[in-house]
């Protein structure tokens, strides 16, 4: 067989694997995108039937600058109030767990993130005293199923992002 005829087979071949990813994902970051927004819409309607009251949703301000200097930008996905409560929501929506966990994505670097705006945005509206929590909203939404929506009340608290302080009796315990 020629070389141009094992090309012509693998390419393919390729084109072959690459239709049946294009199905399970048809428009790539587009996709994603739409998905993500269609996650948003279904977490809130499930907080507002849940007793929340949305404030805002994709609230994005300036954060502060990286270690090259390169200007952070923080999002919350949306600010709600459940009670006298300031509750900060991430939403993660996914097509399967088949791969990862849902909440897989909300490392410590994104909680760190989600926590800097937060702050901003408390300082921005002078609600220094107001109670405030973090939550995660998880949907899954199976292609041929009905979607899965789920609270994570309190996911993890800002007290692990404070700076530590030392005063002289910490600093001479070490001593």
């Amino acid at each position: 067989m020629s070389d141009i005829i094992l090309l012509h087979k693998k390419f393919e071949r390729m084109t072959e694997l690459l239709s049946i990813i294009e199905e399970d994902n048809p428009r790539g970051a587009d996709f994603t995108r739409l998905l993500g927004a269609r996650g948003e819409g279904l977490a809130a309607r499930y907080l507002v039937d849940n007793g929340y009251r949305l404030v805002v949703s994709n609230f994005k301000v300036p954060v502060g600058r990286n270690s090259r200097g390169l200007q952070i930008t923080g999002e919350i996905d949306i600010i709600a109030l459940d009670g006298e409560t300031l509750a900060f929501v991430e939403v993660k929506s996914r097509r399967s767990v088949e791969f990862t966990h849902l909440t897989a994505n909300i490392n410590l670097r994104k909680q760190r993130q989600i926590t800097r705006t937060a702050r901003v945005y408390r300082r921005l509206f002078r609600l220094f005293d107001m109670p405030q929590r973090f939550d995660v909203v998880t949907v899954l939404m199976p292609k041929h199923a009905e979607p899965e929506i789920n609270l994570n009340k309190g996911f993890w608290t800002e007290n692990s992002f404070k700076k530590k302080t030392w005063d002289r009796e910490s600093w001479s315990e070490l001593v």
